[in-house]
């Protein structure tokens, strides 16, 4: 990155702004007051808590030469006020001319859908690396840029911090840059202008509709990836042939449309399926032939996403054998059906599983290895989608033996208030049941009703690491949990892994 001046940065942007100030130099930019370098022009953003405005000041006697915003400069401002149509638009596109368009100098797949999405970035990642190429990837568990990895904060961050990952992968040599398109950051323009290679789509179901409003908003937004998304329609659109959404999915001219699933249709179809214990195998049919896939990974939604993985790694040049071979080295996801085994005679998983079809395809999964009961653990999170709360308590009483419905992160809302919510939809059948707001309570109990056969399943939080309560975020992971309560009925150290 070299310092450029304000004029090249704002080529083409709807901008009101002085003559002048256009000739200043920057060298950064950013969104974060507290990161603000001399020389950086700094983003006021509207939001709902607070402002960036607020913080404006503040930056500027950080050194910041310009800020930009959507917003009225306050009164008597001391540093140029850049009056642009859409902030985030706008700091995409200054972001990508800053680093010299890293989007260009790499490959980039984006994989958007309701579920499935982090599943399909690890297994495409595991396949190109596999196959010897330097990858990044970022989504909701990890951020991770050719080999060093760190926490996420956003399943799909800001611009500037996607195009800062791409600029230090593509310096390190790197090749591939993989990660999740939530439709938050689609609507939000965060991959405004992002010219990618591949667009993956998972599937849609019910989820984010406090923040979309309807199915059709839902689906608009996702469908932006297609689009382009404000740069130029991906090369290849990979899209789930067995969701009735991907009908709706309106590849451009260009694109190259390319579908998976079961059904005969499909460009990429998967037959012979076997899925148990031990993973899930089937045969891939493929335009340059058939496949044989073995994985690890349990349930029919893994034939699914492995599937989706495959095609996206046929589009990204690798050759049907290696990218078959990728997929069988990819171990698994934190907290996607991760085993927590302490020797106990029962199985013990954790899942990211927060909406209905997400955990039906959990509970399917473990309904596959045959076990004398399933025994689930859930809740639902709070200041969310509302009208998923009862279907998701119907659906796990439906495909239950034992369901106990506790918190998941209540946030400001009344965890009793949330629990009663997914009772309604428990009620419609006859399955035992038991509630318990406390949920590392609600895990002991779970498995304390275990007994030899059964599976438990911990639905909802998967990898974090936390629970975010009212005013409040305390340290909370379901997989220590569990450990911790199988530790204190007397079961010892960790035999397995990962699934």
């Amino acid at each position: 990155m070299v310092a450029m001046k304000l004029s090249d940065l704002l080529q083409d942007i709807p901008v009101r702004a002085d003559a002048a100030w256009r000739q200043l130099e920057v060298r950064g930019l950013e969104y974060d007051s507290r990161r603000v370098e001399p020389g950086f022009v700094f983003f006021a953003f509207p939001g709902s808590r607070t402002s960036g405005a607020l913080y404006a000041r503040q930056a500027v006697e950080r050194g910041a030469v310009a800020v930009a915003s959507e917003l009225e400069p306050p009164a008597d401002f001391p540093a140029p006020w850049l009056r642009v149509e859409h902030g985030r638009r706008a700091l995409a596109l200054m972001s990508l001319r800053l680093y010299g368009s890293p989007d260009r100098r790499l490959r980039l797949a984006g994989v958007t859908g309701t579920n499935g999405k982090t599943t399909t970035v690890f297994a495409m990642d595991s396949m190109l690396r596999h196959a010897g190429r330097t990858t990044g990837m970022a989504g909701t568990v990890l951020y991770r840029i050719a080999g060093r990895e760190w926490a996420a904060v956003n399943t799909t961050p800001e611009s500037l911090d996607l195009v800062r990952m791409m600029d230090e992968l593509a310096r390190s040599g790197g090749t591939d840059f993989l990660f999740e398109v939530s439709s938050h950051a689609l609507a939000l323009e965060r991959v405004y202008g992002f010219q990618f290679h591949t667009a993956v789509f998972t599937n849609l179901t019910q989820d984010h509709l406090d923040f979309h409003g309807t199915m059709e908003d839902y689906f608009a937004a996702k469908h932006r990836l297609f689009e382009g998304a404000g740069g130029p329609p991906p090369k290849f659109a990979v899209v789930n042939a067995d969701d009735p959404w991907s009908a709706k999915i309106a590849a451009a001219r260009e694109t190259a449309r390319w579908s998976y699933g079961l059904g005969e249709g499909a460009h990429f179809r998967a037959t012979g399926i076997d899925a148990g214990f031990h993973g899930v195998r089937f045969t891939l049919e493929h335009p340059q032939g058939r496949t044989r896939i073995e994985s690890p990974l349990c349930g029919l939604i893994n034939v699914y996403n492995l599937s989706a993985a495959f095609a996206a790694g046929i589009s990204l040049g690798l050759d049907p054998e290696a990218a078959a071979a990728g997929l069988a080295a990819c171990r698994g996801v934190p907290g996607r059906f991760e085993r927590v085994d302490m020797g106990q005679p029962f199985l013990v998983v954790v899942d990211y599983a927060h909406t209905e079809d997400a955990l039906k395809n959990l509970i399917e999964a473990a309904r596959a290895l045959s076990p004398r009961r399933v025994i689930t653990v859930f809740g639902c999170g709070g200041d969310r989608d509302k009208l998923k709360r009862p279907r998701m308590g119907e659906t796990a009483a439906a495909l239950s033996d034992l369901v106990i419905v506790t918190s998941d992160n209540p946030r400001s809302e009344n965890p009793l208030e949330i629990v009663n919510d997914i009772l309604v939809g428990v009620r419609r059948h006859d399955t035992p049941h038991e509630t318990e707001p406390d949920r590392r309570a609600a895990i002991r109990l779970a498995i304390g009703r275990a007994a030899a056969g059964d599976i438990v399943l911990i639905a909802g939080k998967g990898h974090e690491t936390c629970q975010v309560l009212a005013g409040r975020t305390i340290p909370f992971d379901d997989r220590e949990a569990a450990r911790e309560v199988l530790a204190d009925y007397g079961y010892g150290e960790p035999r397995g892994g990962r699934s």
